[in-house]
């Protein structure tokens, strides 16, 4: 797959914690079939069973900076451990705006290889790389529209209202 970036340039890698939003970008297929071939190599368990359900979204009002509540969002969440070849445990986790339990478990899974760095992970590299690709282009996207939606209201205010009339 031909990108932007030339020979030699790598694209930075997003940092850990929007990692799952990157793996929420892809085709839920592909971080199934990710998470699989290390099923194959490590010994995983759950440390917290995989769940899915609502959690209540909290925002900060912005003029009062008071707390309130616009409603539910879908939530799923799992936390492994991974043994590997040299008998050490590693951990990964999840928490994802999305309903499949079984998703949050598989971004769990490349969670923990990833940020230890266990072999193989430089499979997932270019599938965070599409992740992180696909969001940016949904960002400018939507800055696109924010864009035409702008009114200029500095013509504003130019042309007195007659109020005898």
């Amino acid at each position: 797959m031909a990108g932007p970036e030339t020979a030699g340039q790598q694209q930075a890698l997003a940092p850990r914690h929007q990692w799952p939003r990157c793996l929420l970008a892809v085709d839920a297929r592909e971080v199934r079939a990710a998470a699989a071939q290390f099923e194959q190599a490590f010994l995983i368990e759950d440390v917290q069973l995989p769940q899915s359900g609502l959690g209540l979204m909290k925002i900060r009002d912005g003029a009062m900076g008071e707390l309130y509540f616009p409603g539910e969002i879908p939530l799923a969440t799992a936390r492994v451990r991974m043994l590997a070849a040299d008998q050490t445990w590693y951990e990964g986790a999840a928490q994802v705006m999305d309903d499949r339990a079984s998703l949050a478990r598989a971004i769990a899974v490349l969670d923990g290889v990833l940020a230890n760095q266990l072999p193989g992970y430089e499979t997932l590299i270019p599938l965070l790389q599409k992740g992180q690709n696909r969001l940016a282009a949904q960002a400018k996207e939507r800055k696109a529209l924010l864009e035409t939606t702008r009114v200029n209201f500095s013509s504003l205010g130019h042309y007195e209202e007659d109020d005898h009339a």
